[in-house]
């Protein structure tokens, strides 16, 4: 049956069998791999450690001084910051928001939270 429905009908029909909780591990993951495969050369990428790089904050510690949910915005047009050794980024709104919920995953709230 699968094989006359196509490799677009037969992904379509896997992706129907895949719970919610299943869906939102493997965004999680994928989100992962992107931090540690593009950003871990400077950045903490893990909920907790130091970054490699002195300048460049802890993924878990993004909320400081942004609002996390908003990433998705910079992520989608190209991020850049005003110093030569943050390199522009443009990511795919799937990558794009596997990105977001994983930084939004790891985020330390501080004293109190």
């Amino acid at each position: 049956m699968i094989k006359s429905l196509g490799v677009l009908g037969a992904a379509l029909l896997l992706a129907a069998c895949v719970t919610p909780q299943e869906q939102r591990a493997a965004t999680l993951a994928r989100g992962h791999d992107l931090a540690a495969t593009h950003c871990s050369s400077c950045h903490a990428v893990e909920r907790q450690g130091q970054s490699p790089a002195p300048e460049a904050p802890p993924f878990s510690s993004l909320s400081h001084g942004y609002r996390v949910s908003t990433l998705d915005q910079a992520l989608n047009h190209g991020i850049s910051v005003g110093h030569p050794a943050m390199p522009e980024f443009r990511f795919a709104p799937n990558d794009v928001q596997a990105l977001v919920l994983y930084l939004q995953s790891i985020q330390d709230m501080g004293p109190g939270s």
